[in-house]
């Protein structure tokens, strides 16, 4: 039984979150209301009460004329036949009464307000019940010879009183209710009574019916407590249907975002690369003078403006895109076995101009004789490109890039640039290696990028499975240190010695 989540989720609503957001939170509210008032729990939980007691009744239906009818066959005995088929019929007619009230309330509909007054009709069924015992209990034995009849009147209240108890404990004062008449009657009839066995099975009673009272109450508190228990772990599975809804719907949007990301990517690529083609080529064939003078020095200037801006602008738009394709799982790597200390002193060689230029010394530390690398030589060189682009970019003039190739601890091997630039400050680092990110330094720079190629060294390393470091503070340089593991490094096999092989 649900006391917390709605009927039905929709889990494939995710396409309507306003409607089925709003049941939830509805549920949800509904639900804490519920729980947040420990003392008043009680009657909050009046219609489980009531709809566990009607179904422990219908239950019970051919239970319980069981004892009625036995009780019936022994008050002819001391009776006659006569007042003990009355009686009888009374007796079955009222536990009928009471069923029928047990299905009725089963079979309709109750509203809230209703559920008081289904209460006291269930407790005046059990009342009319306790009047057929409470006349049990109001014969005296002293009018029967022998100790039969006394011994007949305490087994068969006590049995009813035991399994009233048991069956209908989920009704609040039922064993009072039933038989407080009964335990009047019984009290009476031990005033001026000689008989001391009469008067403990007589007591015996009047205090059974105070001990299956209080564990009535107890059973009643116990199953309360199992409906409370089911409504917070309801309360909690509605909530994690909320949290499984809203990530569901957070991540189509994300996939929706993304293949908008990346048709706008493809689209935007393929428009700006054809114009941009144009650009570079027809600049580059007038810087040239390929087709005669052009007749300005202005205008050999502006052209060498319009070819430089335009190599920019493509570099931009490949740094995009290989992000794009990285994020997406689309970039596939090429591996073969690749000498990173070689790689190394290509990239040294191709940003040295662009460097000496600036007044800035670059050289190279490399470990000799590293065995090679099984990994993807574009992302390599791209990967030194980029950390070696940084370090020259940010590095003022009269500094120094030293670029370092090695072994790691682990028996991998690194590739690590540190210059003596101004350095960025440990609260910055985060958003240098985020995104688009830029640090102050790069604010302040003439030379601003688009904060992607840090992302891009990040991304390409962990396609290897290896590690980036950043290590950097204000006005003492900054060192990037890109590791590619151990199970990368090719190791040499030795050399055989089997003169067989040696023959040959």
């Amino acid at each position: 039984m649900s006391f917390a989540a709605p009927p039905t989720v929709d889990h494939g609503s995710a396409r309507r979150p306003a409607v089925r957001n709003g049941e939830l939170a509805k549920t949800l509210r509904a639900a804490r209301e519920r729980l947040a008032m420990r003392g008043e729990i009680g009657p909050r939980f009046t219609r489980e009460l009531l709809i566990h007691h009607a179904a422990a009744l219908k239950a019970a239906a051919f239970i319980l004329p069981l004892p009625v009818m036995a009780t019936g066959f022994g008050l002819s005995v001391f009776l006659g036949p006569l007042p003990a088929a009355l009686w009888t019929l009374v007796a079955l007619g009222c536990y009928l009464a009471l069923v029928a009230t047990a299905r009725r309330f089963g079979s309709e509909p109750v509203p809230d307000e209703a559920l008081v007054r289904w209460r006291g009709l269930f407790l005046t069924g059990h009342a009319m019940t306790g009047l057929c015992w409470a006349y049990l209990a109001a014969l005296d034995p002293a009018g029967f010879p022998g100790r039969e009849f006394g011994i007949f009147q305490f087994t068969v209240l006590f049995v009813v009183i035991a399994s009233t108890a048991m069956i209908s404990f989920t009704l609040k004062a039922v064993v009072p209710v039933t038989f407080a008449l009964a335990a009047v009657f019984l009290g009476l009839g031990i005033a001026g009574e000689p008989n001391a066995a009469h008067i403990a099975m007589t007591g015996i009673l009047i205090a059974a019916v105070a001990f299956f009272s209080l564990v009535s109450e107890i059973l009643r508190r116990s199953a309360l407590r199992g409906f409370v228990h089911q409504a917070e772990k309801d309360e909690l599975i509605a909530e994690l249907e909320t949290a499984q809804v809203i990530s569901d719907e957070a991540r189509r949007r994300a996939e929706e975002a993304n293949l908008a990301k990346s048709r706008f990517l493809a689209t935007m690529s393929h428009e700006l690369r054809t114009p941009l083609n144009a650009i570079l080529g027809f600049s580059e064939v007038m810087s040239g003078e390929m087709l005669g003078p052009l007749g300005s020095d202005t205008y050999r200037s502006y052209v060498r403006d319009i070819h430089s801006s335009g190599q920019h602008l493509l570099g931009l738009i490949n740094e995009i895109l290989d992000l794009s394709r990285i994020e997406a799982g689309q970039f596939s790597l090429n591996e073969e076995a690749v000498e990173l200390v070689a790689i190394a002193r290509e990239c040294l060689g191709v940003v040295r101009i662009k460097a000496e230029a600036k007044g800035l010394r670059v050289h190279g530390a490399f470990e000799q004789n590293l065995p090679a690398l099984w990994a993807d030589e574009r992302a390599v060189r791209q990967i030194i490109l980029n950390l070696l682009s940084n370090a020259v970019k940010f590095t003022p003039r009269g500094g120094e890039i030293v670029v370092s190739v090695g072994w790691t601890a682990g028996a991998g091997q690194y590739v690590s640039v540190k210059d003596d630039g101004p350095g960025i400050a440990e609260a910055e680092i985060p958003l240098v290696l985020s995104t688009f990110g830029q640090g102050s330094v790069a604010m302040k720079s003439a030379e601003q990028g688009t904060g992607l190629g840090l992302p891009i060294v990040q991304a390409l390393v962990k396609l290897h499975n290896g590690g980036f470091q950043l290590r950097s503070k204000l006005r003492e340089g900054t060192e990037t240190i890109a590791v590619f593991p151990q199970s990368r490094v090719l190791e040499v096999m030795p050399a055989l010695d089997d003169p067989r092989w040696a023959a040959e």
